[in-house]
C-alpha cells in the first residue's frame, strides 16, 4: 500500500498569543491563530486521508486472499457502455454509419486482441463511419466462466473495463466529425440487418501472403470500400478471416509503411486506459517512483496518486521479462526463424535483431533465448548497460519489473538487480495491490506503466511490449527510450 506520510509535525505554543498594543487580549475561544487553524485543518485531513488509506488496505487485502470466489462480471461497465451520452443522438440521426468487424480476435492474450481492435478502429476513422466495440472475449462459446490453468476467469470483459479513449466512445480530436464508437449492444439495436462484407471479397492473395506487400494497400483498399457504401449499417462476415492476419504484425517490412498514415489518428494520440486500470495505477504509484516523506498535505495527496499521474514518470525504467510458457514460443519462434514485431523494429531503435545465420539449431535457439526468455544474469547485465547508456539523457533511479514469473523467481532477481547497480526502488508487478476487478485486467496496469516510464527495456517477439512501443512513439517519446534484450 501507499505508505503514510510521516514528518515533523508544525508546533506552537498555546500560551503564546499575537500581541496587538491597541487591542485586549481576545478570550480563549478566539484566541487561536491562523497557524494554529491551518495545522488543525491539515491534522484533520490527513486523518480522513489515513481512514481512506487504512480501508482501501483492508479492501485490497480481502480481495487478494479471496481466490474462492466468483471472478467479477464488471456489470457496471457493461451498464455504462449501453448508455452512452451520444447515443440518444444518434438514434434519431439515420445518416450516422458504422462498421462492426464480427470476427474480431479472441481466445487470445490482449496482447493480439488489442491489435486487432486498435487496426479495425483505425480503419473505421479513416472512413468516416463509428467503430463499433464489443468486448474482450477469452472464450465466445457463452460461457460466463473459463478455466485458465486451473483458475476460473471472465470469459467475458467489457473493453471499457481495460481502455478508455476513442475506441470506447471517447471524445475525437476538435474539429473532426467521425462519429464516435458505440457499443454492439446498441450497433444491434440501430442495426438490426446490417450489409454483410466478406473479407475474401476485398483482400487479395498478394494482401495475405505476400512478404513485399506493404499493409497500407491491405488498409486503404478497406477505407475505400467502406467510404463507397451508402448503407449506414456494415459488419463484416464473422466466418471470415482477419483483415489484418495476426502473423503480419511481425513483418517490419509490410507494417511500418502505415505508421506516417496511422501515427497522427486519434485512435492512437488520444488513447487511454480505463479508469479501473487508472486506478490502479495511482493507488500503486508509490512502486513505481518513490515519494519524499513529508507532514505537508500536498505530499500525502501525491503519494496516493490524488494529484493525476504525469505524461512520463521521471526517472523510472520498466523491464517487461516474460516467463512461464513462453520459453516454449521462445524456442518455437527459432525454429520459425521469426522477426521481432514491426512496432519493435523502428530503423532509429538502438536495439535490432539480427537473425543468426550460418548457426547449428542448438546455437540459434540459443541466440533467441538471449533475447526472447533471458536468465537473471544476463537481464541483469542487459539492464546495467541500458542504465549506463542512458545517463546522457536519462537519469534512471527507480526499477519496475513487468513479469508473469512466480513469486520466488521475482524476489531473486530482485535481488540481483538490486546488488548489480545501486536503485532507490525495485519493484514487479507482484508487488501489485489490487482490487478483485483489477486483478484480471492487470496487464493493463502494467501497459501504463511501461507507456509512461522515462525508458522500458521490452520484449521484441511481445505484443504486449509492441503495443506499449506503438503508443509511446505516438506520444512523442525518444526513440531511444525503448530498449530491448
Amino acid at each position: 500500500m501507499p505508505p503514510s506520510s510521516k514528518g515533523k509535525s508544525r508546533t506552537s505554543d498555546s500560551n503564546v498569543l499575537p500581541v496587538f498594543s491597541n487591542r485586549p487580549k481576545p478570550g480563549l475561544s478566539y484566541g487561536l491563530t491562523r497557524r494554529i487553524l491551518r495545522f488543525i485543518g491539515a491534522i484533520a485531513m490527513m486523518s480522513l486521508l489515513a481512514f481512506f488509506l487504512l480501508s482501501k488496505r483492508q479492501q485490497v487485502t480481502v480481495f487478494h486472499t479471496s481466490e474462492t470466489r466468483k471472478p467479477p462480471l464488471y456489470e457496471s461497465f457493461r451498464e455504462a457502455e449501453r448508455h452512452l451520452p451520444h447515443y440518444d443522438a444518434y438514434e434519431k440521426n439515420t445518416t450516422i454509419k458504422y462498421f462492426w468487424a464480427a470476427q474480431h480476435a479472441h481466445s487470445s492474450g490482449w496482447g493480439n486482441v488489442m491489435q486487432d481492435y486498435l487496426m479495425m478502429a483505425l480503419v473505421a476513422h479513416a472512413s468516416g463511419r463509428s467503430f463499433v466495440f464489443d468486448d474482450y472475449i477469452w472464450n465466445p462459446d457463452g460461457s460466463v466462466y473459463s478455466d485458465y490453468n486451473g483458475k476460473l476467469i471472465p470469459s467475458r470483459i467489457p473493453l471499457t473495463a481495460l481502455v478508455g479513449g476513442p475506441m470506447v466512445g471517447g471524445p475525437m480530436d476538435p474539429g473532426d466529425g467521425t462519429p464516435l464508437s458505440v457499443s454492439k449492444h446498441f450497433f444491434d439495436k440501430v442495426c438490426p440487418k446490417p450489409r454483410i462484407i466478406r473479407v475474401e471479397d476485398v483482400n487479395t492473395e498478394r494482401m495475405r501472403f505476400s512478404e513485399s506487400a506493404p499493409i497500407t494497400e491491405t488498409f486503404d483498399a478497406w477505407v475505400e470500400t467502406l467510404k463507397a457504401v451508402d448503407d449506414p449499417c456494415l459488419s463484416l462476415d464473422p466466418s471470415s478471416n482477419q483483415v489484418f492476419d495476426n502473423w503480419v504484425f511481425g513483418k517490419k517490412q509490410r507494417m511500418l509503411p502505415l505508421w506516417p498514415t496511422i501515427s497522427h489518428s486519434p485512435i492512437l494520440t488520444r488513447w487511454d486506459w480505463s479508469p479501473l486500470i487508472q486506478s490502479a495505477y495511482s493507488r500503486n504509484r508509490h512502486l513505481f517512483k518513490r515519494f519524499p516523506s513529508s507532514s505537508r498535505l500536498t505530499g500525502l495527496i501525491d503519494t496516493l496518486g490524488l494529484s493525476g499521474p504525469s505524461d512520463t514518470i521521471k526517472g523510472l525504467l520498466a523491464i517487461h521479462v516474460r516467463r512461464g510458457d513462453f520459453e516454449d514460443h521462445c524456442r518455437n519462434l527459432a525454429e520459425w526463424s521469426a522477426d521481432w514485431h514491426a512496432w519493435n523494429a523502428f530503423p532509429e531503435f538502438i536495439d535490432k535483431f539480427e537473425k543468426p545465420t550460418d548457426m547449428s539449431p542448438e546455437e540459434t535457439t540459443n541466440v533467441y533465448l538471449s533475447h526472447c526468455y533471458p536468465t537473471i544474469q544476463q537481464i541483469a547485465d542487459k539492464v546495467k548497460r541500458v542504465r549506463q547508456e542512458s545517463q546522457a539523457t536519462h537519469d534512471l533511479r527507480y526499477l519496475y519489473i513487468m513479469t508473469n514469473g512466480p513469486s520466488p523467481w521475482v524476489e531473486e532477481l530482485k535481488t540481483v538487480l538490486a546488488k548489480e547497480s545501486p536503485w532507490e526502488s525495485v519493484k514487479s508487478s507482484r508487488d501489485l495491490e489490487l482490487t478483485w476487478e483489477e486483478k484480471f485486467v492487470a496487464q493493463g496496469v502494467d501497459m501504463l506503466v511501461a507507456q509512461r516510464a522515462e525508458v522500458i527495456i521490452g520484449n521484441g517477439w511481445s505484443s504486449l511490449t509492441s503495443n506499449v512501443v506503438m503508443l509511446r512513439m505516438a506520444h512523442g517519446l525518444l526513440p531511444d527510450s525503448n530498449r530491448f534484450w
